[in-house]
């Protein structure tokens, strides 16, 4: 029997197998943990991480709001973070998770933030 560990790494590599960042489109990864979510841009060919953004960076942890609407401030972030580099498009990397609740926040932050995937 497969524990939900293992089914979501599999899910992990399967999509790993088809998204690729490179350093004009990165892969934008998102993890989430219980209590925070975290997100960073990865140059998958030379294995370097551009930018990243948290629930734990000051500016963020100080809002009194609930997780979903501090996921999207992460995307927010990260977004600006990009443009910064001058980055525009971005890969989406769900992590193996559903697409819904905080990962689908962070993704609507980094699209209203004026990233595109």
């Amino acid at each position: 029997m497969e524990t939900k560990v293992i089914r979501r790494q599999k899910i992990q590599y399967r999509i790993r197998k088809k998204v690729n960042g490179s350093a004009q489109k990165p892969r934008l990864s998102v993890f989430r943990s219980n209590a925070d979510t975290y997100c960073q841009l990865i140059d998958d060919v030379n294995g370097v991480t551009l930018a990243s953004a948290s629930t734990r960076d000051k500016d963020i942890q100080a809002q009194k709001v609930t997780k979903t609407e501090k996921s999207k401030m992460v995307g927010e972030a990260i977004a600006r973070k990009a443009s910064e580099l001058g980055l525009k498009e971005v890969v989406f990397d769900r992590g193996g998770r559903l697409y819904h609740g905080r990962i689908k926040a962070v993704a609507d932050g980094a699209r209203e933030g004026g990233l595109d995937f």
